[in-house]
Protein backbone atom coordinates (compact mmCIF):
# COMPACT_ATOMS: atom_id res chain seq x y z
CA UNK A 1 0.00 0.00 0.00
CA UNK A 2 2.62 2.23 1.23
CA UNK A 3 4.55 1.26 -2.57
CA UNK A 4 1.66 2.26 -4.51
CA UNK A 5 0.88 5.18 -2.32
CA UNK A 6 4.30 6.20 -2.66
CA UNK A 7 4.27 5.71 -7.04
CA UNK A 8 1.00 7.72 -7.08
CA UNK A 9 2.30 10.46 -5.31
CA UNK A 10 5.53 10.81 -7.54
CA UNK A 11 3.74 9.92 -10.70
CA UNK A 12 1.27 13.02 -9.53
CA UNK A 13 4.00 15.25 -8.99
CA UNK A 14 5.57 14.13 -12.09
CA UNK A 15 2.20 15.38 -13.77
CA UNK A 16 2.24 18.78 -12.41
CA UNK A 17 6.05 19.05 -13.32
CA UNK A 18 5.00 18.47 -16.72
CA UNK A 19 2.03 20.80 -16.71
CA UNK A 20 4.13 23.40 -15.15
CA UNK A 21 6.96 23.06 -17.68
CA UNK A 22 4.52 23.11 -20.59
CA UNK A 23 2.53 25.94 -18.98
CA UNK A 24 6.40 27.81 -18.68
CA UNK A 25 6.96 26.54 -22.46
CA UNK A 26 3.74 28.36 -23.52
CA UNK A 27 4.10 31.28 -21.43
CA UNK A 28 7.23 31.97 -22.56
CA UNK A 29 6.41 31.69 -26.39
CA UNK A 30 3.61 33.64 -26.43
CA UNK A 31 4.42 36.15 -23.96
CA UNK A 32 4.38 38.88 -25.99
CA UNK A 33 0.49 37.88 -26.76
CA UNK A 34 0.07 37.64 -23.46
CA UNK A 35 1.19 41.35 -22.62
CA UNK A 36 -0.86 42.47 -25.60
CA UNK A 37 -3.93 41.06 -24.44
CA UNK A 38 -3.46 42.55 -20.78
CA UNK A 39 -2.21 45.96 -21.70
CA UNK A 40 -5.18 46.19 -23.91
CA UNK A 41 -7.74 45.49 -21.57
CA UNK A 42 -6.11 47.76 -18.47
CA UNK A 43 -6.09 50.59 -21.84
CA UNK A 44 -9.70 49.41 -22.57
CA UNK A 45 -10.79 49.76 -18.94
CA UNK A 46 -8.84 53.53 -18.31
CA UNK A 47 -10.21 54.98 -21.44
CA UNK A 48 -13.68 53.37 -21.29
CA UNK A 49 -15.23 56.85 -21.53
CA UNK A 50 -13.80 58.24 -24.39
CA UNK A 51 -15.16 58.26 -27.73
CA UNK A 52 -14.45 56.16 -30.47
CA UNK A 53 -13.63 56.13 -34.30
CA UNK A 54 -12.87 53.94 -36.28
CA UNK A 55 -10.85 53.41 -39.64
CA UNK A 56 -9.68 50.81 -41.78
CA UNK A 57 -6.91 49.29 -39.80
CA UNK A 58 -7.10 51.47 -36.69
CA UNK A 59 -9.55 52.13 -33.73
CA UNK A 60 -9.17 56.06 -32.65
CA UNK A 61 -9.99 56.59 -28.80
CA UNK A 62 -10.17 60.61 -27.97
CA UNK A 63 -12.11 62.85 -25.53
CA UNK A 64 -14.40 65.32 -26.76
CA UNK A 65 -11.51 68.57 -27.01
CA UNK A 66 -9.88 66.96 -29.86
CA UNK A 67 -12.90 65.85 -32.24
CA UNK A 68 -11.79 68.49 -34.85
CA UNK A 69 -8.77 67.03 -34.60
CA UNK A 70 -9.70 63.22 -35.06
CA UNK A 71 -10.09 63.66 -39.27
CA UNK A 72 -6.45 64.62 -39.27
CA UNK A 73 -5.41 61.61 -37.00
CA UNK A 74 -7.64 59.27 -38.99
CA UNK A 75 -5.57 60.23 -42.85
CA UNK A 76 -1.96 60.00 -40.83
CA UNK A 77 -2.70 56.79 -39.13
CA UNK A 78 -4.02 55.09 -42.56
CA UNK A 79 -1.26 56.71 -44.84
CA UNK A 80 1.57 56.35 -41.88
CA UNK A 81 -0.19 52.06 -42.03
CA UNK A 82 0.58 51.99 -46.33
CA UNK A 83 3.64 53.37 -46.44
CA UNK A 84 5.53 51.75 -43.66
CA UNK A 85 4.21 48.34 -44.45
CA UNK A 86 5.18 48.78 -47.61
CA UNK A 87 8.93 48.68 -46.26
CA UNK A 88 8.12 45.74 -44.01
CA UNK A 89 6.20 43.89 -47.23
CA UNK A 90 3.98 42.37 -44.15
CA UNK A 91 0.67 44.10 -42.68
CA UNK A 92 0.44 43.43 -38.64
CA UNK A 93 -2.68 41.58 -37.48
CA UNK A 94 -5.93 43.00 -36.55
CA UNK A 95 -6.91 46.47 -36.05
CA UNK A 96 -4.18 49.07 -33.97
CA UNK A 97 -5.82 51.21 -30.86
CA UNK A 98 -4.75 54.54 -31.42
CA UNK A 99 -5.56 57.02 -27.69
CA UNK A 100 -5.53 60.41 -28.02
CA UNK A 101 -4.68 61.94 -24.63
CA UNK A 102 -5.46 65.82 -24.07
CA UNK A 103 -2.25 66.95 -22.57
CA UNK A 104 1.16 65.51 -21.50
CA UNK A 105 0.34 65.32 -18.14
CA UNK A 106 -2.20 62.01 -19.03
CA UNK A 107 -0.55 60.91 -21.52
CA UNK A 108 2.51 60.44 -18.87
CA UNK A 109 0.29 59.69 -16.09
CA UNK A 110 -1.58 56.34 -17.91
CA UNK A 111 2.35 55.38 -18.08
CA UNK A 112 3.39 55.68 -14.23
CA UNK A 113 5.76 58.39 -15.45
CA UNK A 114 6.70 61.60 -14.07
CA UNK A 115 4.54 64.38 -15.07
CA UNK A 116 7.14 66.60 -16.33
CA UNK A 117 8.91 63.65 -19.00
CA UNK A 118 7.45 64.64 -22.31
CA UNK A 119 6.36 62.63 -25.37
CA UNK A 120 4.28 63.21 -28.80
CA UNK A 121 3.78 59.32 -29.22
CA UNK A 122 4.53 55.79 -27.50
CA UNK A 123 3.94 52.32 -28.48
CA UNK A 124 3.49 49.79 -25.80
CA UNK A 125 2.14 46.44 -25.98
CA UNK A 126 0.13 46.65 -29.00
CA UNK A 127 -1.30 50.07 -29.04
CA UNK A 128 -0.40 53.91 -29.39
CA UNK A 129 -0.89 56.79 -27.59
CA UNK A 130 -0.12 60.12 -28.62
CA UNK A 131 -0.28 63.40 -27.74
CA UNK A 132 -3.42 65.70 -29.20
CA UNK A 133 -2.14 67.39 -32.13
CA UNK A 134 -3.85 70.00 -30.24
CA UNK A 135 -0.94 70.48 -28.24
CA UNK A 136 1.92 71.68 -30.44
CA UNK A 137 0.34 72.37 -33.77
CA UNK A 138 -2.79 74.08 -32.79
CA UNK A 139 -4.64 73.91 -35.97
CA UNK A 140 -7.06 71.15 -37.32
CA UNK A 141 -5.86 72.06 -41.18
CA UNK A 142 -2.62 71.30 -40.62
CA UNK A 143 -2.62 67.74 -41.93
CA UNK A 144 0.85 67.48 -43.69
CA UNK A 145 2.44 69.38 -40.91
CA UNK A 146 1.00 65.95 -38.54
CA UNK A 147 1.88 63.30 -41.10
CA UNK A 148 5.72 64.67 -41.71
CA UNK A 149 6.33 65.76 -37.88
CA UNK A 150 4.31 63.73 -35.97
CA UNK A 151 4.46 60.66 -34.51
CA UNK A 152 2.21 57.81 -36.65
CA UNK A 153 5.19 56.83 -38.67
CA UNK A 154 7.82 56.57 -35.86
CA UNK A 155 5.45 54.37 -33.61
CA UNK A 156 3.48 52.39 -36.69
CA UNK A 157 7.01 50.99 -37.26
CA UNK A 158 7.61 50.63 -33.25
CA UNK A 159 4.99 48.01 -33.72
CA UNK A 160 6.02 46.22 -36.95
CA UNK A 161 9.43 45.70 -35.05
CA UNK A 162 7.24 44.11 -32.61
CA UNK A 163 5.07 41.91 -34.64
CA UNK A 164 7.92 40.65 -36.27
CA UNK A 165 10.14 40.03 -33.75
CA UNK A 166 7.61 38.87 -31.67
CA UNK A 167 8.45 41.01 -28.61
CA UNK A 168 11.93 39.95 -28.85
CA UNK A 169 14.04 43.41 -29.44
CA UNK A 170 16.29 46.02 -27.08
CA UNK A 171 15.25 49.52 -27.06
CA UNK A 172 18.27 50.56 -29.16
CA UNK A 173 17.38 48.32 -31.93
CA UNK A 174 13.86 49.72 -32.17
CA UNK A 175 14.36 53.07 -31.80
CA UNK A 176 17.29 52.90 -34.53
CA UNK A 177 14.55 51.10 -36.90
CA UNK A 178 11.76 53.60 -36.32
CA UNK A 179 13.84 56.74 -37.19
CA UNK A 180 15.80 55.16 -40.22
CA UNK A 181 12.01 54.55 -41.79
CA UNK A 182 10.39 57.48 -40.50
CA UNK A 183 13.85 59.39 -42.04
CA UNK A 184 13.41 57.98 -45.29
CA UNK A 185 9.53 58.23 -45.28
CA UNK A 186 9.04 61.69 -43.59
CA UNK A 187 12.16 63.04 -44.16
CA UNK A 188 11.91 63.90 -40.47
CA UNK A 189 14.67 63.80 -38.03
CA UNK A 190 15.89 64.45 -34.62
CA UNK A 191 17.66 67.39 -33.73
CA UNK A 192 21.28 66.81 -33.92
CA UNK A 193 22.87 66.42 -29.95
CA UNK A 194 25.93 67.83 -30.79
CA UNK A 195 24.92 71.26 -32.80
CA UNK A 196 26.20 74.69 -32.15
CA UNK A 197 30.11 73.24 -31.21
CA UNK A 198 29.34 70.96 -28.40
CA UNK A 199 31.47 67.54 -28.25
CA UNK A 200 30.72 64.72 -29.78
CA UNK A 201 31.17 61.48 -27.58
CA UNK A 202 28.75 57.71 -27.97
CA UNK A 203 27.99 54.67 -26.07
CA UNK A 204 29.59 51.22 -26.07
CA UNK A 205 27.13 49.02 -27.64
CA UNK A 206 26.74 47.34 -24.32
CA UNK A 207 25.78 50.36 -22.18
CA UNK A 208 23.34 51.49 -25.32
CA UNK A 209 21.95 47.60 -24.67
CA UNK A 210 21.49 47.21 -20.98
CA UNK A 211 20.96 50.89 -19.97
CA UNK A 212 19.32 52.59 -23.15
CA UNK A 213 16.37 54.81 -21.16
CA UNK A 214 19.09 55.96 -18.36
CA UNK A 215 21.40 57.94 -20.82
CA UNK A 216 21.48 61.43 -22.48
CA UNK A 217 18.44 60.25 -24.65
CA UNK A 218 19.46 62.55 -27.38
CA UNK A 219 22.70 61.04 -28.11
CA UNK A 220 21.40 57.13 -27.40
CA UNK A 221 18.86 58.24 -29.81
CA UNK A 222 21.16 59.70 -32.52
CA UNK A 223 23.80 56.77 -31.83
CA UNK A 224 21.38 54.30 -32.34
CA UNK A 225 20.07 55.76 -35.87
CA UNK A 226 23.86 55.48 -36.73
CA UNK A 227 24.00 52.16 -36.20
CA UNK A 228 21.36 51.08 -38.32
CA UNK A 229 22.49 53.38 -41.18
CA UNK A 230 26.19 51.56 -41.05
CA UNK A 231 24.30 48.26 -40.77
CA UNK A 232 22.44 49.82 -44.10
CA UNK A 233 25.28 51.25 -46.15
CA UNK A 234 27.64 48.28 -45.14
CA UNK A 235 25.61 45.19 -45.81
CA UNK A 236 22.51 46.45 -47.33
CA UNK A 237 18.78 47.24 -46.11
CA UNK A 238 17.48 43.85 -46.27
CA UNK A 239 19.91 43.03 -43.60
CA UNK A 240 17.79 45.12 -41.17
CA UNK A 241 14.75 42.83 -41.97
CA UNK A 242 16.63 39.55 -41.88
CA UNK A 243 18.30 40.76 -38.46
CA UNK A 244 14.27 41.35 -37.39
CA UNK A 245 13.31 37.93 -38.92
CA UNK A 246 16.17 36.46 -36.77
CA UNK A 247 15.14 38.19 -33.66
CA UNK A 248 11.53 36.66 -33.82
CA UNK A 249 12.60 33.13 -34.50
CA UNK A 250 14.13 33.48 -30.71
CA UNK A 251 17.71 34.68 -31.29
CA UNK A 252 18.81 37.34 -28.99
CA UNK A 253 20.74 40.68 -30.64
CA UNK A 254 24.42 40.05 -30.99
CA UNK A 255 23.14 36.05 -32.43
CA UNK A 256 20.93 37.93 -34.41
CA UNK A 257 23.44 40.32 -35.69
CA UNK A 258 25.89 37.35 -36.00
CA UNK A 259 23.75 35.17 -38.06
CA UNK A 260 22.70 37.60 -40.46
CA UNK A 261 25.81 39.55 -40.61
CA UNK A 262 27.90 36.68 -40.90
CA UNK A 263 30.74 38.22 -38.91
CA UNK A 264 31.51 38.41 -35.05
CA UNK A 265 30.08 40.40 -32.66
CA UNK A 266 33.25 41.46 -31.38
CA UNK A 267 33.99 42.54 -34.69
CA UNK A 268 30.75 44.17 -35.49
CA UNK A 269 30.97 46.17 -32.32
CA UNK A 270 34.46 47.81 -33.26
CA UNK A 271 33.67 48.26 -37.05
CA UNK A 272 30.64 50.25 -35.38
CA UNK A 273 33.17 52.22 -33.17
CA UNK A 274 35.72 53.12 -36.10
CA UNK A 275 32.73 54.54 -38.03
CA UNK A 276 31.42 56.44 -34.95
CA UNK A 277 35.23 57.91 -34.46
CA UNK A 278 34.58 60.18 -37.09
CA UNK A 279 31.85 61.38 -35.04
CA UNK A 280 33.27 60.97 -31.50
CA UNK A 281 34.81 59.16 -28.27
CA UNK A 282 33.29 55.81 -27.10
CA UNK A 283 32.25 56.65 -22.82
Amino acid sequence: MLGLKGFGSVKTTSLILIVLLMAILVISRYSNVLLKIAVGQELNLKTAHFSVTETEHFKIKYTEPDKAYIPMICNASEQAYQLVSRVFAQEPHGKTTIVVYPDSASLSASFGWDRDQKAMGVYWGGSIRILTPREWIGSADAGELFAREGPMVHEFTHLMVDEITRGNYNRWWTEGVAQYVEKNITGFQFADPFAGGRPVYYYELDSLERKFDSLNQQVAYWQALKIVEYIVDEYGEDSLFDILKALGQGLNMKQAIEHTLVIDYDTFENNVYDVLDGNGREV
